[in-house]
């Protein structure tokens, strides 16, 4: 029997969970493992992950009970399909401005009488017994509500039943409404907390892009879809680590010391 992958029973049962992103390989996804997180979010939109590492990477995941997210680059029913065909155990779908666009990404990815995926299996249903129905269970789905339409038409989009978790994006609401690069914009922010609030009100689960310093700030809001990504504890650590050496050998500090201080190294300035 093919363990269980939690994460959303988890998020159901009202807990929060953590996810992490990055650049990754399967043997990275292994050993992250270890350290018991909920998921790893794997990148389609802006990555270069193929088919063939979709499989791989998820494996690497089921080894230790983790969820692997893929976000697809559109909201295409044969491309969130075959992704999760491919292995995934959820979905992230991107720039979800309207209900019937929310509806769209659940009816590709649940099988009937839920949606209409279309009737496969895949290596997840392996040595599975009544497949569909726990595909149905098990499939995670996040949509991204990443631009001004979609804050415009919040309240029909968190109508729509089956979806997860309603991710709102930093980086893209920022250049919809005419801050590009300036996610930490006071607006922006604003928005972004008005909308949080808006989704827990309505009994949903919110998530957004987090950082070590921002992260109890989110979870005391309601998010309970915690998302960050590991280059930034690698930015951290490399960066005291240089700069230790650096004040040793008595040479001037790293300009961009003071920007690592802040958690503002370059991912996150792309909103990740």
């Amino acid at each position: 029997m093919r363990p269980e992958v939690p994460i959303r029973k988890k998020l159901h049962a009202g807990q929060a969970v953590s996810v992490v992103s990055g650049p990754w390989t399967a043997d990275l996804i292994d050993a992250i493992g270890r350290f018991g997180l909920d998921g790893v979010w794997i990148e389609c939109e802006h990555g270069p992950t193929s088919w063939e590492q979709i499989g791989d990477f998820s494996r690497a995941a089921d080894l230790w009970g983790m969820a692997s997210l893929v976000r697809v680059n559109a909201n295409e029913p044969w491309l969130i399909a075959r992704t999760l065909d491919r292995g995934a155990s959820g979905i992230v779908v991107p720039h979800v401005n309207t209900r019937a666009e929310a509806e769209r990404a659940v009816r590709a990815a649940k099988f009937g009488p839920v949606g209409a995926r279309g009737m496969y299996g895949g290596r997840r249903a392996y040595g599975v017994e009544d497949y569909y129905r726990r595909a149905n269970e098990e499939t995670l789905v996040v949509v991204l509500i990443e631009e001004v339409a979609a804050i415009e038409n919040l309240a029909e989009i968190l109508t729509v039943d089956h979806i997860d978790v309603f991710q709102v994006a930093p980086a893209d609401l920022a250049q919809s409404m005419g801050y590009t690069g300036n996610a930490g914009h006071p607006a922006v922010q604003a928005a972004i907390d008005r909308a949080l609030a808006r989704i827990v009100a309505a009994g949903r689960v919110a998530g957004t892009v987090t950082r070590e310093e921002t992260r109890q700030r989110y979870l005391d809001l309601g998010v309970r879809f915690i998302y960050g990504s590991w280059t930034h504890w690698l930015a951290a650590g490399a960066g005291r680590l240089r700069d230790e050496i650096a004040a040793r050998n008595g040479e001037p500090p790293d300009p961009l010391a003071v920007a690592r201080a802040n958690g503002r190294a370059s991912d996150a300035r792309h909103g990740r």
